[in-house]
């Protein structure tokens, strides 16, 4: 097909065109939404490197939840925020810690939103990594047994579905034990698979008062660097019991979550993380980018790629904006 048989401007002529032969579309039922909850009532704290963002007592976070679910959108992902933290993270499975507390709370006044827990210890540890240190290292194996217990309280607390984002090796597995020796079978497991060690977190360790105090996580999350290592990743989650998988930041590894995509068939996430999000909020409040026009671009690339799930800060402004 040659010019000026073949004219490909022909179909985009106009909108109605246009969506007649849009190849990628995105939908509500894409989206997930991050929140932050922190002990106490009437919180509402502003993230400042995340404008529109708040780390929320339970009380907000339920009133908020019931605005994601007005937005039909179909489920969240918490990050708590303990009120101690120590060397054996134990506010991340404490039956009454603020994940807990806030699942139990979600489940009985927002029921029908689905809430997924992320499961991670770097908030609840006084140092600031993802688990148990030994001298100055991540002592992977020793840390498996804290992530199971954390799923495992989660679960009956009542979340839908659990997220380990740790990058452990064995967690997922480790994971799926617990809760089927529990009575747990049929609780999913999205694992954060490809989780590379990305300076696009910043904003996010203030979100979740996180970041490590010393070293960094390169020795456990994956080298930017890599590509075919995110396959062998994804396909040892998959082997272990994963359910949905997960590439993690999104934009700077679209490659990556197409390679994945095209890899295995399994639902496939991607996350659009703090860093993705201030830069656009940023540029947008300067005016120099149209915010509503680059974040949906963004996320229809995203799913472009192949993600069928999308964790993104910006999903009630995309869900207001779908439903117009």
């Amino acid at each position: 097909m040659l010019f000026p048989d073949y004219r490909p401007r022909r179909l985009r002529q106009n909108e109605s065109f246009r969506r007649m032969i849009r190849e990628t579309t995105l939908s509500v039922n894409n989206l997930i939404y991050p929140m932050f909850v922190v002990f106490g009532n009437g919180i509402r704290r502003p993230i400042t490197s995340m404008p529109g963002v708040f780390q929320l007592s339970i009380d907000e976070l339920i009133k908020e939840a019931k605005e994601v679910q007005a937005l039909n959108i179909p489920a969240v992902i918490l990050f708590g925020i303990p009120d101690r933290k120590d060397d054996k993270a134990s506010g991340a499975y404490d039956s009454n810690g603020i994940i807990q507390k806030a699942m139990r709370a979600l489940k009985e006044k927002v029921p029908g939103l689905l809430v997924i827990g992320d499961i991670c210890l770097c908030e609840y540890m006084s140092h600031g990594h993802c688990g148990i240190i030994q001298g100055h290292e991540v002592d992977n194996d020793a840390t498996l047994e804290l992530l199971a217990r954390t799923a495992l309280s989660q679960a009956k607390a009542g979340a839908d579905m659990v997220a380990p984002s740790d990058m452990m090796d064995g967690r997922v597995a480790e994971i799926r034990q617990a809760l089927d020796e529990n009575g747990y079978q049929n609780l999913p497991i999205m694992a954060y698979s490809a989780k590379y060690a990305s300076a696009f977190y910043g904003p996010f360790r203030e979100a979740a008062e996180s970041a490590p105090q010393f070293g960094d996580r390169k020795t456990y999350q994956m080298d930017p660097a890599n590509v075919r290592e995110a396959i062998r990743e994804v396909a040892l989650d998959v082997e272990e019991g994963a359910d949905i998988i997960m590439v993690k930041p999104a934009l700077p590894y679209l490659d990556v979550i197409s390679r994945v995509r095209e890899e295995f068939d399994l639902p496939l996430a991607a996350y659009n993380v703090s860093g993705e999000y201030s830069m656009i909020k940023a540029a947008g409040q300067m005016g120099w980018i149209d915010e509503e026009k680059v974040v949906m671009e963004s996320l229809l690339a995203i799913r472009r790629a192949g993600a069928d799930l999308i964790l993104t800060y910006f999903a009630k402004d995309v869900a207001a904006r779908l439903s117009k």
